[in-house]
């Protein structure tokens, strides 16, 4: 018995004795990652920055605690900030001579984070530095943006996608009505389509016009910005594009049609650069990379005046639900709470709001354009629009002193919906009863709803709600753009507009990126000597790696996206409707961009 208990001991003081060993080599490991994003770049002179298009591009890189990185736990989330904060470190930088473009699967949504990007390029180019591209194959975005290269090489074998813009949504009534489930609906305005996905077969008149009108402005911006770059015509992209360009058999042709500049080897591309650099043939070129990027001082100050920039993006909801959707949501509590902070803060002078969104909660969208008015009673506040800013993403734009947008930018959608699915016909097919005893009349008046019991009454009270919010809706917007509720209503409706629209009706005051928008700020805060500063912060690491559930959410949805497809979204937002968050103002306008 001694022998057994003897081996049992040295079994586990091994286990354990091996259990401390991984985990002061997993510490070891997180120590260096922290201390290694925290170091200072140091440059060679005659380096180049390698900008990889490849993954998703989001307003701002998604949370990754240092676990995630030594798991290789990665999102792949490039953050449009640190691409356009790298670009501007690169052009400022004396021994950062150019950037290599390495296209690959880059994946965004928005239109206008690509032309904000692509313009940081072309302003690198005008200090005098040049911009080499190569991909073995260009995705239409990311050819757009590599599109202002000096030289844009194509492997011998790749391609380029070449074939406009469009949307594609999926209406899923008659698969509803097959488990059974049918959408209960009340709206206001005529353009208000995200609703259709429920309860339609195909777009409706209104929605097919707004989608065809926005589609061909953001398309038309493309193509002159291209034909500028590559020295070609309007009408030639065109024609490409509808002579199927990506489908071309002879890569050869791609040269003929002044999209590419020479088809190349890699190795071939490493010996342009070099001769650039005015390097030997055996000799290294000086990488930097996106993260490395990070760590190379910039020129910018940090003493002065603060001109904070607060980023609000993605979907709004009344809290943080982003464990559950795995993607970066607005969360109208904390947002309200933050910006009254920033009220109090008598070192911010003045605050931009970067707004990307399409909205979501009318609640919380109330609560937050409410904590904008009184954050403007006490310091200037301007609003600088990112891919989206519709429908709720409007709504808390609207209250700005100033707006701006990029030319891409989608916006408007003035309006709400309340949308509220029935499982009666499922709880038939289940064979499910409901039987209820309640103290008052409309005591169980959500689960009636969902239930689909005798719902006519109650429907009719959550019209009137839904008509009470678009008239505040219409206040809110004549409030902030200074116009009388009528002509707001006219330009309301739940239509789309480009920026370019927008602008002529007056639901924006200019054109311009998140740099015209802090300039505009500290213009009207006074100052002339101010830094900028990011808000919300990004937590610690240590908290980060408290909230590890958080990390693990987002690579779950991303697995569970890749394999449900288009069916996912749906599942995804029937989970999360709520009886809090059935009144919705949002938009449902993806493209291929």
């Amino acid at each position: 018995m001694k022998e057994f208990f003897k081996y049992v001991l040295a079994t586990i003081t091994g286990i354990l004795l091996l259990g401390a060993l991984f985990f002061v080599m997993a510490l070891v490991s997180l120590v260096g990652m922290i201390a290694s994003d925290s170091a200072s770049t140091s440059v060679k002179n005659g380096s180049v920055f390698v900008l990889n298009l490849s993954g998703s591009l989001d307003e701002r890189a998604s949370d990754e605690t240092p676990l995630d990185q030594l798991m290789g736990m990665s999102t792949g989330t490039m953050g449009l900030d640190d691409c356009l904060s790298a670009i501007k470190k690169a052009q400022e930088n004396d021994k950062i001579k150019g950037i290599l473009i390495q296209a690959g699967s880059l994946v965004s949504d928005s239109p206008a984070s690509q032309e904000a990007l692509r313009r940081a390029l072309s302003d690198f180019k005008k200090s005098g530095k040049w911009i080499v591209a190569y991909g073995d194959t260009y995705l239409q975005g990311a050819y757009y943006i590599a599109s202002v290269a000096d030289r844009i090489y194509l492997n011998p074998t790749g391609s380029v996608d070449w074939k406009g813009m469009g949307a594609r949504p999926y209406y899923l009534k008659g698969l509803y009505e097959k488990i059974g489930v049918k959408y209960q609906l009340a709206k206001v305005g005529k353009y208000k389509s995200a609703v259709e996905m429920n309860t339609a077969e195909g777009m409706s008149d209104a929605d097919r016009e707004q989608r065809t009108v926005l589609l061909q402005s953001i398309w038309n911006q493309r193509v002159r910005e291209v034909a500028e770059s590559r020295k070609t015509t309007v009408e030639a992209l065109n024609q490409l594009a509808n002579d199927s360009l990506v489908f071309m058999s002879d890569p050869a042709d791609l040269v003929k049609a002044k999209l590419i500049d020479q088809l190349a080897w890699p190795e071939e591309v490493k010996a342009d650069i070099r001769k650039r650099l005015a390097l030997d043939d055996d000799d290294d070129i000086p990488q930097l990379t996106l993260a490395q990027m990070g760590g190379v001082n910039s020129s910018e100050k940090d003493s002065g005046d603060e001109i904070a920039i607060y980023y609000a993006y993605g979907a709004i909801y009344d809290t943080d639900i982003s464990t559950l959707t795995g993607s970066h949501c607005i969360a109208g509590d904390q947002m309200a709470k933050d910006l009254l902070k920033l009220a109090e803060d008598d070192d911010i002078k003045a605050v931009v709001l970067r707004v990307n969104s399409p909205g979501g909660s009318a609640n919380a969208s109330e609560q937050i354009n409410h904590a904008i008015k009184k954050l403007k009673e006490k310091k200037p506040v301007v609003v600088s629009m990112g891919g989206y800013a519709a429908s709720g993403g409007y709504y808390i734009s609207a209250p700005a002193d100033y707006i701006f947008a990029e030319t891409t930018t989608v916006t408007g959608s003035i309006g709400i919906y309340g949308m509220i699915p029935n499982y009666n016909g499922l709880a038939q097919k289940l064979g499910l009863k409901f039987d209820e005893v309640a103290t008052n009349k409309y005591a169980m008046w959500e689960d009636n709803l969902v239930a689909g019991t005798d719902n006519g009454d109650i429907m009719r009270q959550i019209e009137n709600h839904v008509v009470r919010g678009y008239d505040l809706f219409l206040t809110r917007v004549s409030e902030g753009r200074k116009m009388n509720k009528e002509q707001v209503n006219e330009i309301a409706q739940g239509r789309v507009w480009s920026a370019t629209d927008a602008l002529k009706i007056k639901l924006i005051d200019k054109i311009g990126d998140l740099d015209d928008a802090v300039a505009k700020a500290a213009q009207l805060a006074k100052t002339e000597d101010y830094h900028k500063a990011a808000y919300p912060t990004p937590k610690p690491w240590y908290e980060q790696l408290l909230e590890e559930e958080t990390s693990s959410g987002s690579i779950l949805d991303s697995k569970l996206a890749s394999v449900f497809g288009p069916l996912y979204q749906p599942i995804l937002e029937m989970k999360t409707m709520t009886p809090k968050n059935w009144i919705q103002a949002s938009i449902d306008f993806r493209v291929n961009p």
